[in-house]
């Protein structure tokens, strides 16, 4: 039996890889794709490289009855999850998946009778399976704890300092001054340094106090590129290099997107996919890691799709073994 699915906010960028994830699934069909800003044109008329893939249209949001669909997926705006929820009555019986930020912290994980999971399955496998409503980490969040996540399970995070460069489609599909071509082309800026909004659900999956000597300093840059995230952490650490390797490939082993390199990690590896890679490097008692992710896929959608599978008892990488755009 099929997966059906419903999508509230379809047209921007997380909307689209969505739809496109989930047209090549396996065990899923799309039974509405709301927008209100495109209710009645066809899906291909705002994601044009859908041409001859589909003929669904959007619809305005409406009455979702029970047993309509299995799954609900929340691709709107940081705090209009929370209102949409608020504003509508969705069946218990229906999971929903949300990718805004809005239930990703502790204190805001409940709403009505639905309590949210964080969803990144290489921390929180067991509880996505068994879980109704889950919360989609951020992207940069992603890539940083996949970075970090084996060092925190063996408590050997202390002052951890994180670099980031991420595409324009991290800003999201309207326009400002920052995500215009004439602007990121052959430039790069920092922004949010030390402030970004995804240091919180970091600290708090991670498990660290807010102490100065257990915390992320986080310095995010926009890149001249339009998707990917390439993050490099630094930190202070004992073990020797070739212990630091088989604690991540241990850690990883059972976890089928996130991969350990033994070679200098690119963003090329992983556009266009749901992998994480991650690399190690290390002088002295200075550990630097790296982690590479798409920030549409495995930082968005194509994780989103991943919790389903979960969800569900499926196949984890149903509908995600997606090629890399390497040439």
């Amino acid at each position: 039996m099929k997966i059906r699915v419903g999508i509230i906010g379809g047209a921007g960028y997380t909307g689209g890889e969505l739809i496109r994830v989930l047209l090549n699934h396996p065990q899923a069909e799309i039974v509405f794709v709301n927008s209100k800003s495109n209710a009645g044109k066809y899906i291909h008329e705002v994601h044009s490289d859908l041409l001859g893939d589909s003929l669904l249209k959007f619809s305005l949001p409406g009455e979702i009855t029970p047993g309509s669909i299995s799954v609900l997926f929340l691709c709107v705006g940081h705090g209009e999850a929370g209102k949409f929820l608020e504003q509508n009555k969705i069946d218990k019986n229906i999971k929903i998946i949300d990718l805004s930020q809005d239930f990703r912290l502790a204190k805001n994980a409940e709403t009505g009778d639905r309590k949210f999971i964080y969803g990144l399955p290489e921390l929180n496998k067991e509880k996505i399976r068994e879980a109704n409503n889950i919360t989609n980490p951020g992207c940069f969040a992603t890539a940083i704890q996949l970075g970090l996540l084996p060092l925190a399970k063996n408590k050997l995070l202390k002052d951890v300092y994180t670099t980031g460069i991420t595409g324009s489609t991290g800003a999201g599909q309207g326009l400002s001054d920052t995500s215009h071509f004439s602007w990121r082309a052959n430039n790069i800026q920092a922004y949010k340094t030390l402030t970004h909004q995804h240091l919180f659900e970091i600290n708090e999956a991670l498990d660290l106090s807010p102490s100065v000597s257990s915390s992320i300093h986080f310095v995010p840059w926009r890149g001249d590129f339009t998707r990917g995230i390439f993050i490099s952490s630094q930190l202070k650490c004992d073990l020797t290099e070739s212990d630091i390797k088989k604690m991540y490939e241990d850690f990883y082993k059972e976890h089928p997107f996130t991969f350990f390199s033994h070679e200098p990690i690119s963003l090329k590896q992983v556009v266009n996919t749901n992998k994480c890679v991650v690399q190690i490097e290390k002088i002295d008692d200075n550990l630097v890691v790296h982690s590479a992710i798409d920030n549409l896929l495995k930082g968005a959608s194509g994780q989103a799709v991943q919790n389903m599978n979960l969800m569900f008892g499926i196949d984890e990488e149903a509908g995600l073994k997606l090629k890399a755009n390497y040439f």
